[in-house]
């Protein structure tokens, strides 16, 4: 049974947000005898909401408290009022991700010394390697389901992706599989296999996706250790005079405020949230914002360069049709400055229904518009995702004026496009025109970035505390018991989606919180 705990309990580890970071550890403490309780500022939905239509679960999933933008990205213009999409609902976004579940590569965590120094960016090596963090990848795909990992079958290729791999394969490309997918491609661990429906990222119907709502929550609370509390959205860190942090305000359900004492806490709210709550956490002894000496709170805020292209043919795809983001083209992903920039990036599947694929077309209403339109059931499309620079400017702050329904500043994402993602993306858009025309496309098109799903940095790990926020483990370094457990750790972003990554580190940080509560350091 789910535990229940009294908010004076400052026994209690609490974790902000309950995605990949803090649903996964929460479940690892849990299971090692250590309390916890988890705000989570939305619902808690289950399997039988979700319902395969994407514009329903769109306005049930998605984070829409009001935030602003800056900068010369395409998405500050595009979608000013959602320049970020995440979820708020219990689970995060791990009920809307794809479940493409790949692993950083070794230079991408030493992005500092592989680069060298890249002016207007503000890069800076990991303070562990791919070596320490790679038996934590083991576990992590191995609790996630990761399909092509640790003998676990493949899901078959769509359609979609036939297309995908017929055209890498003309164009001299040789990495191009079946993506590895936390997505059981066979009965595994009590959930069915996937049924081939398309409606991954609107709530896996059948339970075959990995989220933490009906896997990590639920195993969390059956050990009697867990409490998630719904609707509570946490809306400041409070500390001690010796500046240890002992508490967490929130606004409940019914926008009454609470105090939950704690011993320790652990913000994983995605890159956007948890900056702002510890900008909005300021004290006369952290004047700046909690742990953030360094000042690096809310900096180095980096969101994947992407881009899509679709292509029209004269026989159908069905691209709508299998699991979502099954197909993926590697080669591209290699560390080559060549091709006139760092870092590199990949070719995935982007599938799009009917209504978001028309809305989300560019240009205006017309001829050109309707035909693309009236071919939907012949269009193939693919997502350049890649590697993102940090900068410093590039970052989280709060609103000067605009705060939200509790009365705290709403935070505005800043961005501006480094030239290396410019280049990235022109290669992108150029090669994958390459791909779809030598199979015979009729018309490509280039669709500028949606709002930003894979948010990373803003409070970036770092050898020494003058660089980052946290440490190795994600903890802070100007407060033991404050830990960070989501994406805004990172600091570098590589050219593979993170959810991996956060898996991994939030159970190695489990490790390491139960070790340091053991020896009472924290």
């Amino acid at each position: 049974m789910p535990a229940k705990f009294d908010l004076n309990d400052s026994s209690v580890v609490v974790i902000v947000g309950s995605g990949a970071g803090g649903g996964v550890l929460a479940n690892e403490l849990a299971r090692k005898g250590i309390s916890v309780v988890v705000l989570e500022a939305g619902k808690r939905v289950e399997m039988t909401d979700f319902r395969n239509d994407e514009v329903a679960m769109f306005g049930l999933f998605t984070w829409l408290d009001p935030r602003t933008t800056s900068g010369s990205w395409s998405v500050g213009k595009t979608s000013p009022d959602l320049p970020i999409w995440t979820c708020k609902l219990v689970g995060g976004t791990t009920v809307h991700w794809g479940a493409c579940a790949l692993r950083f590569q070794e230079h991408e965590f030493k992005t500092r010394t592989r680069y060298g120094d890249i002016a207007g960016a503000n890069l800076l090596d990991w303070p562990i390697d791919l070596k320490e963090i790679e038996p934590y990848y083991d576990r992590a795909e191995l609790r996630m389901g990761v399909t092509g990992t640790h003998g676990i079958p493949r899901l078959p290729a769509s359609n979609h992706g036939k297309v995908l791999f017929a055209g890498a394969r003309k164009v001299g490309y040789t990495k191009f599989q079946t993506t590895n997918m936390a997505i059981n491609p066979v009965p595994r661990d009590g959930r069915a296999s996937c049924q081939q429906t398309g409606f991954c990222v609107q709530g896996c119907t059948f339970g075959a996706k990995w989220s933490t709502l009906y896997i990590d929550i639920p195993q969390a609370e059956a050990t009697g250790k867990a409490e998630v509390r719904a609707e509570s959205q946490a809306l400041r860190v409070e500390h001690d005079a010796s500046g240890k942090v002992n508490a967490v305000v929130y606004a409940d359900a019914s926008g009454t405020l609470q105090r939950q004492k704690a011993r320790a806490v652990a913000v994983a709210a995605n890159s956007i949230e948890s900056p702002r709550l510890l900008l909005n956490s300021s004290s006369s002894m952290f004047p700046q914002g909690l742990a953030n000496s360094s000042g690096h709170v809310g900096k180095n805020y980096m969101r994947h360069t992407t881009g899509t292209v679709f292509a029209v043919y004269d026989k159908p795809v069905h691209m709508y049709r299998g699991t979502a983001q099954s197909g993926i083209v590697m080669d591209e992903a290699r560390l080559d400055s060549t091709r006139g920039f760092v870092g590199g990036y990949q070719f995935e599947l982007l599938p799009q229904g009917l209504p978001s694929f028309a809305q989300n077309l560019p240009g205006g209403w017309g001829r050109d518009r309707a035909w693309i339109v009236d071919n939907y059931a012949n269009i193939a499309g693919v997502w350049i995702i890649g590697e993102d620079l940090p900068r410093e400017t590039n970052r989280i702050t709060l609103h000067p004026d605009k705060k939200d329904k509790f009365g705290m500043p709403i935070p505005n994402i800043h961005c501006d496009d480094h030239p290396n993602d410019v280049a990235m993306r022109n290669h992108g858009y150029k090669q994958a025109d390459a791909l779809y025309t030598s199979i015979g496309a009729k018309k490509t098109i280039h669709v500028t970035p949606y709002p930003s799903t894979h948010n990373m940095g803003t409070n970036r790990m770092s050898e020494k505390p003058r660089d980052g926020v946290v440490n190795r483990f994600g903890q802070t370094h100007d407060v033991k018991n404050l830990f960070v457990s989501d994406g805004s750790q990172f600091a570098s972003s590589g050219g593979e989606n993170p959810t991996l990554t956060i898996v991994a580190l939030a159970i190695r940080q489990a490790e390491y919180i139960a070790d340091q509560m053991a020896k009472r350091e924290i």
